[in-house]
């Protein structure tokens, strides 16, 4: 199986996304306790998926699993909590002792 690809975030509009390197120095966060190493300054949600979280909240009503899907902050499907504050992880870059959960019923603003 190839090693996934994972991207940077970049703010210049002509390469908006670069890929890294499997060799990128990793930090470590936590997702509902559990240690993960990601690569430092990747955007979250891309990292996460290449981490292997597929889901990263449940729907209120019907609990169904939700994960990224736009990418571009448009879909809101990528909510996670960020030292209980509730991000689209797809607007974030990883950075060192981030401390994630999986939001739970409603999401707080």
């Amino acid at each position: 199986m190839p090693t996934p690809r994972i991207w940077r975030f970049s703010v210049n509009a002509a390469l908006p996304f670069r890929d890294l390197s499997p060799a990128a120095p990793r930090v470590r966060v936590t997702l509902d306790g559990a240690p993960l190493d990601l690569p430092d300054g990747a955007n979250l949600a891309a990292a996460l998926l290449a981490a292997g979280v597929g889901s990263f909240r449940a729907t209120p009503l019907s609990g169904a699993p939700r994960g990224p899907f736009c990418m571009m902050g448009a879909c809101f499907d990528c909510l996670i909590e960020v030292g209980g504050v509730t991000r689209q992880a797809c607007m974030m870059q990883v950075s060192a002792g981030l401390a994630l959960t999986r939001p739970k019923g409603r999401v707080s603003e």
